[in-house]
């Protein structure tokens, strides 16, 4: 097994005859398991799976087996059949152990979502077992479920193996146990079979074996240093300049004596080399601890297939460019696999550079675990995330969602709910999260790049000269973030660096808070949900103006203390405490104070004292227009009280005017007037949307279920609530996103988008009873409906 396709190796687990004693085993909250199986025809799975059910009755874990030879009522099925099997199994709370060969790492994907969607823990066991002894297996059983017996058996074992590619622990696996023979299979068996409901075993990479000594010249050895999985596991750098020396010295002498003595001079000269250069690394990894540093992976190279090469290019720009800005920070690209073509291609443009090489370096190891297994502390690290901000998906992502817990979770939900590519948000890590407690990470760091892969939303359809420049915004955004919070550590700050002007093309740390905060950062606003761009660089230079400075001190420079101000009443109040807004999510706000600023816009369909009119950039509906209040203060429903009521009147005329229009335009659409319980923008604003749903930007159950749920509140309701009761009455229970799809109108159930939308398209069903009342929908049959 070559250790560069693994994780970091760590020792096997021996002894679990009792949970809770060994060292890996650990108790937890019960978390469910799903063990994918991982091996040729022949290397045990079957054998496993059945063993490890047979013998954990007594530990109380039930277990599902989800054998693809058999799902098909006795008979071989197909991975569908697998993936609903095992999803029924763990709705019903048993931990799964997926039977099939799982050789390639495309057949594993679907079954590492599953678990991660339902936030299980997801294992691998490989049985990576000699070919000769499968192909001899598979050959002699008889009456095999899968009939893969007799002669055919060794073409079959011979054509997957062809194709085997070892688990990871980037494809989203929190724990990989490779079983090399019987006795580690038994060992694995009795781990699984002994644990119980209320644990868990340790994340990491298990009983990974290296290869042996590989036969090769003394002149191919100097041009290709052999690595070791000890190496691996340390987290050394990518060069073989910086490779731990003390392996290569015993490997080196051997090969010389191999070659009959040859070249030895040049063979002592490498050995010296190697030898302080290592010391150097080793150096420039352990010292500089007063640097705060960044650990950050490549950013959309993996599922969103950038091209290599560019993204290296924007990684050393922007990465050089902010270490010769910034003092006393430290940027190190990580990625798990010692042969990573990301890696080598940015060491050999950052030597091109002339810039301190200490402040920015390359590393290979688990980004998750750099202090614990490769001696590098890294303060925050960098997410390469999902639009929706969730765990899962495999890569990065679900191995730092995994590695951080759940207190990840709850602390993301906190800043934001989604993200736009180019852009990121800074999420403080709580001191109980397991990373960092043993990694000693503060902060994640979550960023959205560029999608080049057609089976992802936002594809970009290979527009290079887009796709660099929102992978460089988004770089720049991680860097800004990251500079933001060096200067909250202590030690971190440097006078000469706050004290740089923006005039000398050097970012200050005001304007770089500046820009984190949205208020004068024209890229920012380019990518906001609602907003195009329509700020002129003119117009950029022109609010960092007096006006603006007035506005940064007055709004959001102080928004900190109204918003803790809120939040003691809301819990008072038993409301909504409200949420920290992301950048990204301030681009309402922006609107509502400072409208003339986009009076041009196409977006802008009308602006009065009280409120702004626009288009929804991203309408989940033919029609969808947004009413956005203009009194600060009021950043979402739960900051409304009975001194509101009368803007929310003034909200719902407009509303109701709109609506008309769009009516003279389509006689046939239908209108809804509401309000999200939780909204993902900042600024209170009102819905106003035709029921038809018919927009390509619909695209998911969170976007169904927020206007077709009762997370949705009809305007009349609200305007009801705060008039008898002084407030509104909330629903923030986002379990209502999360339900299952159905019509709004007969309430029809359906599996998926697409087969919902077909389905709406021809629905003619009443709407239900309680939208009927008080004039809830507008049409052209419902006359014009004010409101008093």
């Amino acid at each position: 097994m070559d250790p560069g396709e693994g994780g970091s190796p760590a020792a096997p687990s021996t002894s679990v005859a009792a949970p809770g004693a060994d060292a890996d085993t650990r108790e937890d909250a019960g978390k469910q398991v799903v063990v994918i199986l991982v091996g040729p025809p022949g290397s045990g799975k079957s054998t496993f799976a059945e063993a490890v059910m047979a013998g954990a009755a007594a530990a109380g874990r039930p277990w599902a087996r989800v054998c693809q030879d058999t799902i098909g009522k006795g008979k071989a099925g197909t991975k569908i059949q697998c993936l609903k099997a095992a999803a029924d199994a763990l709705k019903e709370g048993k931990s799964v152990l997926i039977d099939r060969c799982n050789l390639e790492r495309e057949q594993r994907s679907d079954f590492v979502k599953l678990g991660c969607t339902v936030q299980a823990d997801v294992h691998a066991v490989f049985l990576d077992l000699p070919a000769k002894v499968c192909i001899s297996r598979s050959v002699s059983r008889t009456s095999h479920e899968g009939n893969v017996q007799g002669g055919m058996a060794a073409m079959v074992v011979n054509r997957m193996l062809k194709n085997k590619q070892a688990p990871l622990l980037t494809e989203g696996f929190s724990r990989i146990t490779f079983c090399t023979d019987d006795d580690d299979i038994k060992k694995a068996v009795d781990m699984y079979s002994a644990l119980g409901p209320s644990h868990s075993l340790a994340s990491g990479v298990f009983g990974q074996k290296s290869k042996g000594p590989v036969q090769t010249g003394i002149m191919k050895f100097l041009k290709k240093a052999d690595t070791s999985s000890v190496n691996k596991s340390s987290g050394t750098m990518v060069t073989s300049s910086e490779r731990k020396t003390g392996q290569q010295n015993t490997t080196l002498k051997q090969e010389n004596l191999e070659a009959g003595g040859a070249c030895s001079m040049q063979v002592e000269k490498k050995l010296d080399n190697l030898k302080e250069k290592g010391e150097q690394s080793k150096e420039r990894v352990s010292s500089d601890t007063s640097l705060c540093t960044l650990a950050f992976p490549s950013i959309s190279t993996a599922d969103f297939q950038f091209d290599l090469e560019k993204a290296s290019e924007v990684i050393v720009d922007a990465a050089t460019d902010f270490v010769q800005k910034h003092d006393n920070v430290r940027l190190v690209l990580v990625d798990l696999s010692q042969k990573s073509r990301i890696l080598s291609l940015v060491k050999d443009k950052a030597a091109k550079k002339s810039f301190d090489s200490s402040r920015f370096f390359t590393f290979v190891g688990d980004i998750t675990q750099l202090h614990s297994k490769g001696g590098l502390q890294c303060n925050v690290i960098a997410n390469a995330a999902n639009w929706r901000l969730k765990p899962g998906g495999g890569g990065v992502n679900a191995a730092i969602f995994n590695a951080a817990g759940e207190a990840l979770q709850h602390a993301t939900k906190e800043c934001a709910d989604t993200l736009r590519p180019g852009n990121s948000v800074a999420v403080p890590l709580p001191s109980t999260s397991p990373l960092h407690q043993q990694e000693g990470v503060t902060h994640v760091i979550h960023v959205l790049g560029p999608n080049m892969n057609p089976m992802r939303p936002d594809c970009l359809k290979n527009d290079y000269t887009k796709g660099c420049n929102v992978l460089r915004e988004a770089y720049n955004s991680v860097f800004e973030n990251f500079a933001s919070i060096a200067r909250s550590y202590p030690g971190k700050q440097n006078d000469e660096t706050s004290s740089r002007k923006s005039a000398s093309g050097v970012i200050s740390p005001n304007d770089s808070k500046t820009k984190r905060e949205g208020i004068d950062d024209s890229e920012r606003t380019k990518k906001c949900k609602l907003l195009p761009s329509i700020l002129t660089s003119q117009q950029h230079h022109e609010r960092k103006g007096t006006n603006t400075l007035s506005y940064h001190d007055n709004s959001m420079g102080s928004s900190d203390a109204p918003n803790q101000a809120r939040e003691e009443d809301n819990k008072k109040n038993g409301g909504v405490t409200n949420k920290t807004w992301g950048s990204w999510a301030q681009s309402l706000y922006e609107v509502a104070m400072h409208p003339e600023k986009y009076k041009n816009a196409d977006s802008i369909l009308e602006i009065s004292d009280e409120f702004v009119v626009l288009k929804d950039l991203y309408p989940k509906a033919k029609r969808h227009v947004l009413v956005i209040s203009r009194t600060d203060g009021l950043d979402s429903l739960a900051d409304v009280k009975k001194v509101h009521l009368p803007l929310l009147r003034s909200l719902h005329s407009a509303g109701l005017k709109w609506a008309h229009k769009f009516l003279e335009e389509d006689a046939s659409l239908t209108f809804r007037l509401g309000y999200h319980s939780v909204p993902s923008m900042r600024q209170l604003h009102l819905h106003v949307i035709s029921q038809d749903f018919n927009s390509p930007s619909l695209k998911n159950k969170k976007h169904w279920n927020s206007f077709t749920s009762a997370f949705f509140l009809d305007s009349v309701d609200v305007m009801d609530d705060v008039d008898q009761h002084g407030s509104a009455t909330i629903n923030p229970d986002e379990k209502l996103l999360a339900m299952e799809l159905r019509c709004h109108r007969c309430r029809s159930a359906h599996p998926n988008i697409p087969k919902l939308k077909s389905h709406i398209g021809a629905c003619k069903s009443p709407f239900p009873s309680h939208l009927l009342k008080k004039d809830k929908l507008l049409s052209v049959s419902t006359g014009r409906t004010g409101c008093s």
